[in-house]
């Protein structure tokens, strides 16, 4: 399969698990079924993927602001713009300060939200469970402390003396146990996610002074280091050391494959196993070739997931895979196989001899 572009889709089933955790598990209206949909953002994806090649950063600068009243304000932040990192090669970077002109590498990583990959076959779960801690087996153990607000409107702690009598008179126990009944939301069921890696662009970085993808000094950074000039279909580019591009390849390649999302809450781990993946040059075969199909032959509507291996694509089928999908044989090497088989399409491009 020779091409320009990877395309790649991976099918993972999760399990009352939660993607995001700053306002509780995200998800979007889907019209057509009238149903909530737990998803995970391309973003994430993407950054999970990127914490994944384990690999040096580039360090990020965080600018806050501190106004004339005292208050500070957070900036945008800055990263160097520097493609020596591959978090930056990879990731992409824009920096624009009033000072100096804008620099912008657009990813060659294209990465889709994480989402159902049928409306039927990934849901959003309505917790009931409240959030409790509760230490009351050993109430000696843990200290319980009891406030109110005094004549000035100042809270002030009650002594131990006066808190026993108030318990005795109101006939009340206030053991160390915390209780919040509100709910919360859960993620399951199989999910899709697709990914296109460029690879006309994925270590290549253009020098078109017009739109610039470098500040001059950081150009001169990947000249002394070895990075080769050479043209690709948009221009004029600094082509990354074959050395480095082999390093890079087999750590992408993996953290494609076995990325993971590490903001799972302690409490609703899953490990959101991967089922099958597929690889193709065609977009449009990707699309069908993992995929869900509606049932009209039962007395409700209904979907089934469906590994359609007539589609122009490589497939990667794991064992978990028969758990879901009726007839579907996988191999326990499946991801490994996948994981190789992206290291021989990236190796294969001639990046230095695009034209």
């Amino acid at each position: 399969m020779k091409t320009s572009i990877i395309y790649l889709r991976g099918l993972r089933h999760a399990e009352h698990t939660v993607f995001s955790v700053s306002n509780g598990q995200k998800f979007y209206r889907n019209s057509q079924f009238n149903r909530d949909l737990a998803y995970s953002s391309g973003q994430q994806v993407k950054r999970s993927i990127i914490e994944a090649l384990e690999m040096p950063y580039a360090a990020i600068t965080f600018n806050w602001e501190i106004d004339k009243k005292g208050n500070a304000g957070m900036k945008e932040p800055h990263s160097p713009c520097d493609p020596t990192f591959v978090d930056q090669l990879i990731g992409g970077y824009m920096k624009a300060q009033s000072d100096s002109y804008t620099v912008k590498r657009r990813s060659p990583l294209s990465i889709s939200a994480m989402r159902p990959i049928h409306p039927l076959l990934g849901g959003l779960e309505r917790e009931t469970e409240p959030v409790v801690f509760d230490r009351s087996s050993k109430p000696n153990d843990h200290i319980v402390k009891v406030s109110k607000l005094d004549e000035k409107g100042n809270r002030v702690q009650i002594p131990q003396e006066e808190l026993n009598a108030w318990l005795l008179e109101h006939k009340r126990n206030l053991a160390p146990k915390y209780y919040n009944p509100s709910g919360q939301t859960r993620a399951s069921g199989l999910f899709v996610y697709d990914a296109a890696i460029d690879l006309r662009t994925l270590f290549c970085v253009s020098t078109n002074k017009l739109e610039p993808e470098l500040f001059p000094e950081i150009e001169e950074k990947l000249r002394v280091a070895g990075w080769i000039e050479g043209r690709n279909i948009f221009g004029n580019c600094l082509i990354c050391p074959r050395e480095q591009r082999e390093t890079i390849i087999r750590s992408l390649a993996k953290a494609i494959v076995n990325w993971r999302i590490t903001s799972n809450q302690a409490r609703t781990f899953s490990l959101m196993e991967t089922v099958a993946l597929a690889v193709s040059n065609n977009a449009n075969q990707i699309a069908y070739a993992i995929r869900g199909d509606l049932r009209e032959d039962t007395e409700r509507l209904q979907a089934v997931p469906k590994i359609d291996e007539t589609a122009k694509a490589e497939f990667f089928i794991t064992p978990i895979a028969s758990s879901y999908i009726v007839g579907s044989v996988g191999s326990a090497d499946a991801l490994e196989k996948a994981e190789n088989r992206l290291v021989e399409l990236m190796m294969a491009f001639d990046y230095e001899n695009q034209l």
